[in-house]
């Protein structure tokens, strides 16, 4: 009996060392993942950092008024450096993105139903595709918020950026658009494992849109109405569209179970 206890025990301890095994390699690919994306944007730096600061550059030759050279300014000997640790590092997880929840996927798939395995594919592609689209729209309208904020800085102000202030602007831009594109994959999940109906939603569709609005105008960090409106807009659209793939899994399962009631 002490010799079955044992051995049971074992097999145990070694399923446990097993999956701490596997863990650490999901995280070793995934650090390796961040890291060759940070190299990579190291490498073509001057390039991204162009593209980063394009918005402002063309404000500034589109509104001489506005007082802006389209020049940022480091004010410190280290910080030019730090910035472009910062941005690698940013870019770097981003690029790495899909690797990282590939990753997640493979770790956590053992441990799922063969319904959840279906399912989980199709929320990751769609978090890092709406997720992409919500970082490339906070992109778009990052040079039309900075046209509004300076217009509201009064006449005659010089507009100098620091360097530290504009990236954390845009990163904070990106990363606010894209977790606000990520609302209707978490609706879709409630909806599937049955914590809410698309028709309890449907039915508060005002108070949704009112709770869409005030979310979007907090997670904003520019505070503009112009990138409140564009982040906002397109989280009640992408609402609607959840709701409605809430109905249609709600009637196949419908199906389904007439099916095996038959």
């Amino acid at each position: 009996m002490f010799a079955w206890r044992k051995t049971a025990a074992t097999v145990e301890e070694m399923s446990i060392i097993g999956h701490l095994a596997e863990l650490r390699q999901r995280i070793v690919r995934s650090l390796l993942a961040v890291a060759l994306g940070a190299s990579f944007i190291l490498i073509f730096y001057d390039q991204f950092l162009r593209l980063l600061t394009r918005p402002y550059v063309n404000l500034c030759a589109r509104r001489p008024d506005f007082n802006c050279a389209g020049e940022l300014y480091a004010l410190g000997p280290i910080e030019g450096l730090s910035q472009r640790m910062r941005i690698s590092g940013y870019g770097g997880l981003i690029l790495a993105l899909p690797v990282v929840m590939w990753q997640i996927w493979r770790f956590v798939v053992p441990a799922l139903s063969s319904r959840e395995k279906k399912y989980s594919v199709p929320f990751i592609l769609s978090s890092v595709v709406l997720f992409a689209f919500g970082g490339a729209l906070a992109y778009w309208t990052l040079d039309k918020a900075l046209e509004f904020l300076i217009s509201w800085s009064g006449e005659g102000v010089e507009q100098t950026y620091q360097i530290s202030r504009y990236v954390s602007l845009v990163a904070l831009m990106v990363l606010a658009f894209g977790v606000g594109f990520l609302l209707p994959v978490l609706i879709v999940f409630l909806q599937l494992v049955n914590v809410i109906t698309p028709q309890a939603l449907l039915k508060q569709w005002r108070v949704s849109f009112m709770v869409i609005f005030v979310l979007a105008a907090v997670i904003t960090p520019s505070g503009d109405p112009i990138s409140m409106m564009a982040l906002a807009l397109p989280m009640s659209l992408l609402f609607l569209i959840a709701v409605a793939i809430g109905f249609i899994a709600q009637r196949r399962r419908r199906n389904r179970e007439v099916s095996i009631s038959d």
